[in-house]
C-alpha cells in the first residue's frame, strides 16, 4: 500500500494548519463579500541563499612570549633608575638633602624694635620714631624680556627721580642687573620715606595701570612673540609700558625731630640705619635701640606657608628719655647766643644753663646749630657739640678758683689789702693787666672786680712757703671743682680739658694758671665751678638724663647725682659778695650783666684763644659766667664766644647775653627778686 505523497512547500498548497495551543486566538481570515471569489494566498518568494565567499588563509597570532620578554626588560630598566635615585636621595645624599631642605623651607627674619624717644622736662618731643617706608626695586622685572621695551629702568628712573628727589641717572644704575648677582630681586632706592612719597608712588603706578589697559595695548600684546608676517612684534610702544610695576615699598621707620634745631647739638642723630651717630642719640643707644625681636617662617615659592608652622619673639622697645631740659629756656639761650655770635663775626659760640641745687643742666646751647631733619644742610663741624666738645683757657673766670683756694686755705679775706704794679717779674716773662695803670691799692674783692692778672698771681703765692707748694695747693683746688677730669654726663666726644700736675708746670706756666691761661676746661666744667659756689661751696656733679620710661610703661628716675665738698660755707658766702661787686662796681668788669630788681654774681673772662688747628695762640675768648639771685642762688648761666671780631672783651660781648638768658629764665621759674641789697664790698683802699 502506498503512502499519498506531500505536497511541496513551493507548490500552491496550503501548508498544515498547526493547531491553535490553548488559550491561544488565531486571527481570522476575512470572509468574502457577496458575490466576491475569495483569492488564492499569495506565495512568498523562496529565500535566496547567499553566494559563497571565496575561502582565505588563516591568521596566525604572534608569539605572546617575545612580547612579555621585552615589556620585562622595559619595566626593570625603569624600576632600577628608580631604585638607584632612591638610594643616592636617602643614603649618600640625604643629609646634605635634609639640610638644604630645611635652609629653603623655613625662613629667619628679625623683627625691629621700636626706637624710644626723647623728650624735654615737660614732656615735649624733641626725638621720636614715625612710620616710614623703604623704596625698592625689582630689576628683573625691568629687563626687555620681561617688560618688553629697551629702557626700562631708564623710564622707571624718570618717573621716580621727581618723587625721591634723585638723580635719574643714579636711580637707572640701581634698577639695572646686578652683573654680580643677575638674578637678584632687591635694589634699594631710598629709605625712610614719608608716607606721602608711598602713596605719590602708588597712585602713579596705578595711573599708568590704567592707561595701558586699553584695546590698542591689549592687540600689542597679543602680537609680542608672533612671525613678523603675522605681524609679530618685539617691544610694546611706550604709552603701552607701566616700569612702576617693578617698583614697591616696604614698612620701615623714620626718627624725626619735632622740634628741629632746638636742643640738636644735645640730642644729636642717627645715620640712615638709624643707629645713633651723635649726642645722647650715640650715647644711649642701647637704651634707645630695645631689643630686635626674631620670627621663623616656612616658605614655598617665596610666600610664607601660613599652616607650616613656625616661631615668633617679639621684640621689646626702646626706652624713652626724659632730658632736664627746658624747652623755653633751651629757645632763649639759642636765640640769644645765635644773635650774639652774628653781631661779633665771631666763629661760635655756646651758653650753658645749670640748677645750681640739683646740678641739673637746663638748657645746654651752641651756634651755628643744625637741623637733624635735614643733615645734608648741615656742615661736619656743626655736628658737635661744642660746649663740652671744645677745650678752651677759660682765662679770669678761673679767678675765681684761685681765691677760693686763698680764702678756703686762710691765707687772705675778701678786704685784705694788695698792691699792685702796672707790671710784675716773674721766671721769663713780665706780666700786664688788660690795661696800663698806674699801681693800684685793691682789696681781695678790688683785684677779683677789676680782674687783675697781677694780683691774682700775687694772691696765689701766699698758698705756699715756696712756689712749688703754692702750685700744689693750688692744683688740689682745681682737681676738686672737677678741671681736668669729666663732667659725669658721660657724653659722646667730650673733652676733659687739660691740667697738667703740678709738678710739671714750669716757667711762667705755674704763674698764668691762676688767672687762666696754661690749663683748659669745656663750658659745662667752667659753669659748674660757678654753681659750686652758688650751692655753698658744695659741688653737685652735673646730670642731663632726668629719668627714663622702660617698654612696661614704668617711669624710673635718675640715680640722685653725687656730691662733693670743695669749699667751707663761709668761704663760698664770701666768695659769691665779692663776685657780686664785679656786677655792682662802677670799676668792676660786669656791669652789663646787671639784672634789675636781682642781685647777680658773676666774672667776666677774656683771653688769648688757642687755634685748634694750628695750636698757636690766635684770637680771644671772650665769657662772662654768674648766677642769681645772689642771695637765694637758683641758677647759674654761662656764655662763652670764640674768636670774636667786632669787641673781644668778656663783660661787652657776654654779658648782655647772659642778662638776656638770667632774665628769661628767673622768670620761667618764678623765682622772686632779691629781698636784700648787695653788699658793695669795698674795691680798693688809700696808701
Amino acid at each position: 500500500m502506498s503512502t499519498p505523497r506531500q505536497p511541496s512547500r513551493g507548490s500552491g498548497e496550503r501548508r498544515p494548519t498547526r493547531p491553535a495551543r490553548p488559550g491561544e486566538q488565531r486571527p481570522r481570515a476575512p470572509r468574502p463579500r457577496p458575490g466576491e471569489q475569495r483569492r488564492p494566498a499569495a506565495r512568498r518568494p523562496a529565500p535566496r541563499r547567499p553566494a559563497a565567499r571565496p575561502q582565505s588563509r588563516p591568521i596566525r597570532l604572534a608569539d605572546p612570549r617575545r612580547r612579555l620578554r621585552l615589556v620585562t626588560i622595559a619595566l626593570t630598566l625603569v624600576f632600577t633608575v628608580f631604585a638607584g635615585r632612591l638610594v643616592q636621595l636617602q643614603l649618600l645624599d640625604s643629609d646634605a638633602l635634609a639640610a638644604a631642605a630645611g635652609a629653603n623651607k623655613y625662613v629667619k627674619m628679625e623683627l625691629p624694635a621700636e626706637r624710644g624717644s626723647i623728650t624735654a622736662a615737660d614732656g615735649t618731643v624733641l626725638a621720636t620714631t614715625v612710620d616710614a617706608y623703604d623704596i625698592v626695586g625689582d630689576p628683573t622685572l625691568l629687563t626687555p624680556a620681561a617688560l618688553r621695551v629697551a629702557d626700562g629702568p631708564e623710564q622707571a628712573a624718570a618717573l621716580l627721580a621727581p618723587i625721591l628727589g634723585q638723580p635719574k641717572e643714579k636711580l637707572a644704575a640701581a634698577l639695572h642687573l646686578n652683573p654680580k648677582n643677575p638674578k637678584s630681586q632687591y635694589a634699594p632706592l631710598a629709605f625712610r620715606q614719608t608716607p606721602d612719597v608711598k602713596n605719590r608712588i602708588t597712585e602713579l603706578r596705578s595711573t599708568l595701570a590704567k592707561q595701558t589697559d586699553t584695546a590698542a595695548c591689549r592687540g600689542q600684546r597679543q602680537l609680542l612673540g608672533k612671525p613678523a608676517e603675522q605681524g609679530g612684534r618685539q617691544y610694546l610702544d611706550a604709552a603701552c609700558v607701566n616700569p612702576m610695576t617693578s617698583i614697591a615699598s616696604t614698612e620701615s621707620s623714620r626718627r624725626v625731630y619735632p622740634a628741629d634745631g632746638l636742643a640738636a647739638n644735645l640730642v644729636g642723630f642717627v645715620n640712615s640705619e638709624g643707629v645713633g651717630t651723635g649726642g645722647l642719640e650715640l650715647q644711649y643707644q642701647p637704651e634707645l635701640a630695645g631689643q630686635p625681636g626674631r620670627t621663623t617662617y616656612a616658605s614655598a615659592g617665596g610666600r610664607m606657608v601660613a599652616t607650616a608652622g613656625g616661631s615668633r619673639q617679639d621684640p621689646v622697645p626702646g626706652a624713652d628719655l626724659r632730658l632736664t631740659l627746658h624747652p623755653d629756656i633751651q629757645w632763649a639761650a639759642q636765640r640769644a647766643i645765635t644773635d650774639q655770635v652774628a653781631n661779633a663775626g665771631a666763629e661760635k659760640g655756646y651758653v650753658v644753663v645749670q640748677d645750681v641745687k640739683s646740678g641739673q643742666v637746663l638748657a645746654m646751647a651752641t651756634s651755628p646749630g643744625f637741623n637733624p631733619n635735614d643733615l645734608s644742610a648741615a656742615k661736619s663741624d656743626q655736628l658737635g657739640n661744642a660746649a663740652l666738645q671744645d677745650a678752651y683757657e677759660p682765662g679770669s673766670t678761673a679767678k675765681l678758683m684761685t681765691m677760693a683756694a686763698v680764702l678756703d686755705t686762710g691765707k687772705a679775706t675778701w678786704d685784705t689789702r694788695v698792691t699792685v704794679p702796672n707790671t710784675l717779674q716773674r721766671s721769663d716773662r713780665v706780666f700786664h693787666d688788660d690795661v696800663d695803670h698806674e699801681t693800684w691799692y685793691l682789696t681781695l674783692a678790688g683785684v677779683l672786680a677789676k680782674s687783675s692778672n697781677i694780683g691774682t698771681i700775687e694772691a696765689a703765692e701766699t698758698l705756699g712757703a715756696d712756689q712749688a707748694e703754692s702750685n700744689r695747693v693750688l692744683a688740689g683746688y682745681l682737681d676738686r671743682f672737677g678741671i681736668g677730669r669729666p663732667t659725669g654726663l658721660g657724653f659722646p666726644g667730650e673733652t676733659r680739658g687739660i691740667l697738667a700736675k703740678p709738678e710739671d708746670w714750669k716757667g711762667s706756666q705755674q704763674f698764668t694758671i691762676p688767672f687762666g691761661q696754661g690749663l683748659s676746661v669745656n663750658a659745662l666744667q667752667a659753669t659748674s665751678v660757678f654753681s659750686t659756689i652758688a650751692n655753698g661751696g658744695v659741688r653737685v656733679q652735673p646730670s642731663l638724663l632726668m629719668g627714663t620710661t622702660g617698654p612696661d610703661g614704668r617711669y624710673t628716675p635718675a640715680p640722685a647725682a653725687p656730691t662733693s665738698r670743695v669749699v667751707g660755707e663761709q668761704t663760698a658766702k664770701t666768695l659769691t659778695e665779692m663776685l657780686e661787686s664785679v656786677v655792682t662796681d662802677e670799676q668792676g668788669t660786669g656791669t652789663k650783666a646787671a639784672i634789675p630788681g636781682y642781685r647777680v654774681a658773676g666774672k667776666t673772662g677774656t683771653a688769648n684763644r688757642v687755634d685748634p688747628k694750628t695750636g698757636k695762640y690766635s684770637g680771644y675768648t671772650a665769657s662772662f659766667i654768674g648766677f642769681a639771685p645772689a642771695d637765694q642762688p637758683r641758677v647759674t648761666v654761662s656764655c662763652v664766644i670764640q674768636d670774636p671780631v667786632n669787641g673781644h672783651f668778656g663783660g661787652q660781648l657776654c654779658g648782655p647775653v647772659f642778662k638776656q638768658v638770667m632774665e628769661f629764665t628767673l622768670k620761667s621759674l618764678q623765682v622772686p627778686p632779691s629781698g636784700s641789697d648787695a653788699p658793695n664790698l669795698p674795691v680798693d683802699w688809700k696808701p
